[in-house]
């Protein structure tokens, strides 16, 4: 079990940035991996971006050159620099955090992120 509190959604207008950030307040487990996912109405969870220990990152094709995901060690922070902000990145954008070898199952509850002018 692994408590995850979300912070940095807001309003923003296309072109414009935000910085999504990520603690961890409790876990059961050593912290392997962190992750962001984002869900858009009526459509499903998908991954953003993810960190594993080591700070080796993947982007889903749709943020790459834009977003940036960074990690803080030891408290296991997680952050998303989102720049040059489309409305199709219009979501509600989780934290996930999962130990080696396991899924990304546990989830914040997230923070939202409109994008529009």
């Amino acid at each position: 079990q692994v408590e995850l509190v979300e912070s940095g959604g807001g309003l923003v207008q296309p072109g414009g940035s935000l910085r999504l950030a990520c603690t961890v307040s409790k876990s059961t487990f050593s912290i392997y991996g962190m992750a962001w996912f984002r869900q858009a109405p009526g459509k499903q969870r998908e991954l953003v971006a993810k960190i594993n220990m080591g700070n080796t990152r993947t982007y889903a094709d749709s943020v790459k050159g834009r977003f940036i995901i960074s990690r803080e060690y030891p408290n296991d922070s997680v952050y998303l620099q989102m720049n040059d902000l489309k409305p199709e990145d219009t979501a509600i954008y989780y934290c996930s955090a999962r130990g080696y070898g396991q899924e990304y199952d546990s989830w914040g509850l997230g923070t939202q992120v409109t994008v529009s002018s």
